[in-house]
């Protein structure tokens, strides 16, 4: 914002254009006011031996072509008509020429006429000239100076928007300026470095009877803006105040927020679980979105954190003790050697084969947990042909569907729960499993009870910590819940224990996604 003024060079490009224009408007109009003087003077007191220039006819383009933009025709005006002469002036395709020639002597002889219009015609100039400011010298139809400063009798017609003047043709010409006692300080009522040149044909029946010759420097465009102090410094609160509320605006609602956040992250990645707190202030709604949505991720990476600690320690507690069991009887078998009756024996290489086969069902178990882990989101299926592809491995289980069919699960991923379902209401003495598949208020609800042994008061807590179980002995591993949990979490659903009046009760609740 503090920038923008910056493009006001441009505005001051043409505001210093539109100065200079309405210079030469000022100097054509009052050229206008003494051509038309002179003219009048010359017809009154001349007589039809007055020697005038040649007929006006259209501008020819001028030999260096700088002149070709800047002229005007004054023949074939109508009768009467309005022939406005408007300024022609252009920063932008004018070129500024070189300091104006100075007069020379002139070997052509004023006719008494001229010289009578010009004393006449003096004391308009000067007292025009003290109000203007402007310079006005008046020619002749030959480019003598007529009137004017202490040059009369001198010759002009070799400079160029003169010699356009002579042919009948306005002309106007930017020029350098020339500071004849420079100041060493800068002043703003002299800091123009052009001047504007004007000839305006003074027309005696459509023939050039002189020319009058005026030059003014155009008003600079910082002593303006001093003299319009008033407006500058409103511009300027406008400006300043702007800046200060879009400021205030970023940092509130952008750059505030960023920067809060990239604390955050940065905490976040130090390992800072205080830092997962939303936001004080969030500015939009964006960044308000990428808060969250990064608050969330980190909060499930350090949940997943601690639960792969947590899983670590659990696995690692749980092979530790078949492989102590297996690396003592082994040893046993190294030691005792011979001494070892057969009985003896057989019992140690049986411990080795069941700690085995117990370390391979925990990993075994183990891969079903991690691919219940990184199933493929989506899908369903009818929940009885899932429920009557498994009948088949459990021939002594009694199973029923109940209710809506459809089942938000991939047919995979439901097999692996309701399979894990069963397995633990069989292992648990039930002969029966009813499963009931419901619409509810934010989803889908789906009960599966047994007639088994139930869950005991003090193990209903414990029943979804994984390796928890209480068939250790017959080779429960605690997995099956875990997996399923573990499944159903990465689709956004849930599994609980139920109370119910025999048997084991679980709810599956599937959330309502939208589609």
């Amino acid at each position: 914002m503090l920038l923008v003024p910056l493009g006001g060079i441009v505005f001051f490009r043409v505001y210093e254009n539109q100065l200079i224009q309405t210079t030469e408007g000022e100097l054509i109009a009052q050229s206008a006011a003494i051509a038309a003087i002179t003219a009048q003077f010359l017809t009154q007191h001349s007589g039809a031996e007055l020697p005038l220039g040649p007929v006006a006819r259209p501008p020819s383009p001028y030999s260096t072509g700088l002149l070709s933009s800047s002229v005007r025709s004054y023949e074939n005006r109508p009768a009467g008509g309005w022939t406005p002469q408007l300024p022609v002036l252009d920063l932008n395709r004018n070129a500024v020429l070189p300091s104006r020639p100075d007069p020379i002597a002139s070997n052509l002889e004023i006719h008494p006429a001229f010289a009578a219009a010009g004393k006449a015609i003096e004391p308009v100039l000067k007292g025009t000239q003290k109000l203007t400011l402007a310079g006005f010298r008046v020619l002749d139809p030959n480019g003598t100076i007529i009137a004017g400063r202490d040059d009369t009798g001198l010759s002009l017609a070799h400079v160029a928007e003169v010699e356009n003047a002579m042919a009948g043709r306005y002309a106007s010409v930017l020029r350098e300026r020339v500071v004849q006692n420079p100041q060493p300080i800068y002043s703003i009522s002299r800091g123009t470095s052009v001047r504007v040149f004007t000839a305006l044909p003074i027309l005696i029946d459509n023939r050039v009877a002189g020319i009058v010759y005026a030059s003014r420097t155009p008003s600079n465009i910082l002593r303006e803006m001093f003299l319009k102090w008033e407006t500058v410094a409103l511009v300027l609160a406008f400006v300043l105040s702007a800046t200060f509320v879009v400021g205030f605006i970023f940092a509130r609602g952008i750059a505030g927020p960023i920067k809060a956040l990239t604390d955050r992250s940065l905490k976040i990645g130090r390992g800072d679980r205080s830092a997962l707190e939303p936001l004080r202030i969030h500015g939009n709604r964006e960044i308000h979105a990428l808060s969250t949505s990064m608050l969330e991720t980190s909060r499930k990476l350090f949940d997943r954190n601690e639960y792969i600690n947590t899983f670590a320690n659990h696995v690692t507690h749980e092979l530790k003790t078949p492989l102590t069991a297996i690396q003592g009887a082994a040893e046993l078998l190294r030691d005792g050697g011979a001494e070892l009756s057969t009985a003896e024996r057989e019992k140690f290489l049986k411990n080795i084969l069941n700690d085995t086969e117990r370390a391979s069902r925990l990993l075994n178990r183990l891969r079903e947990l991690a691919r219940a882990d990184s199933v493929t989101i989506g899908g369903s299926c009818e929940l009885p042909a899932v429920l009557e592809d498994i009948q088949g491995k459990f021939e002594d289980i009694e199973i029923v569907a109940e209710g809506d069919h459809s089942l938000p699960l991939s047919a995979e991923n439901a097999r692996i729960v309701l399979e894990n379902m069963i397995d633990n209401s069989a292992r648990h003495g039930a002969s029966k499993i009813v499963f009931s598949l419901k619409q509810v208020a934010k989803g889908q609800q789906l009960l599966i009870s047994d007639n088994g042994n139930g869950i005991s008061a003090g193990n209903q807590d414990q029943i979804f910590d994984l390796f928890f179980t209480t068939r250790r002995a017959s080779g429960g591993t605690g997995m099956g819940l875990g997996i399923i949990q573990a499944l159903l979490k990465a689709h956004s659903a849930s599994i609980a224990l139920v109370p119910s009046e025999k048997g084991a009760c679980f709810e599956l609740h599937f959330p309502d996604t939208g589609k």
